[in-house]
């Protein structure tokens, strides 16, 4: 097979513990990875496919209210896979943000409208960090102490890039050419 693609890696991470179906694995994301590593269904029912053929995740049929549904659950060999994906040093450290994108090109708008692409970006660090507070008691009640260590490692970089916003909003003020009145 193939090397896996980090997304087979977010379905046997997110089928490890319990069996899921490609929903309930993408109702996993959205409520836990997907702040740091997005997965659409595009991506995830192509891999568990992929998987399934490789032998490392089974399908079983598990219809609801008479829709068909497959559960999968994670092999010997998909666990091993697993294990060995996650003793390597992680290769990729990407961060992709537009409006960083759009601030690296804000000398071509006035100094205000380059504040609003800050103000913007301050905004949505500050509504994420209430997202992921929301989510701190339920992640505190579980066994796994790892999802709340990267729970918290959020919440910190998302306070951080907040407060980070409004120092460079300073700065830009600052610099700005006052206005003067003839």
């Amino acid at each position: 097979m193939d090397e896996l693609s980090p997304t087979a890696y977010v379905v046997l991470g997110m089928i490890r513990g319990a069996p899921k179906s490609g929903y309930e694995i993408k109702a996993a994301v959205d409520g836990s990875t997907r702040f740091f590593w997005a997965a659409s269904y595009g991506q995830i029912y192509p891999e568990l496919k992929r998987l399934s053929e490789a032998g490392m995740v089974v399908g079983v049929e598990a219809p609801t209210g008479g829709r068909p549904r497959t559960v999968y659950e994670i092999t010997a060999d998909g666990e091993e896979e697993l294990r060995a994906w996650l003793r390597q040093p992680p290769r990729t450290y990407e961060m992709r943000d537009e409006g960083l994108l759009k601030l690296f090109f804000a000398a071509a708008l006035p100094p205000a409208e380059a504040i609003e692409i800050l103000r913007a970006m301050r905004a949505h660090r500050l509504a994420v960090g209430k997202q992921l507070r929301a989510m701190e008691p339920e992640a505190i009640e579980k066994e796994d102490p790892f999802p709340l260590m990267v729970l918290r490692g959020g919440i910190e970089f998302t306070d951080w890039f907040a407060d980070w916003c409004e120092r460079m909003e300073a700065q830009i003020l600052a610099s700005a050419p006052e206005k003067r009145s003839s």
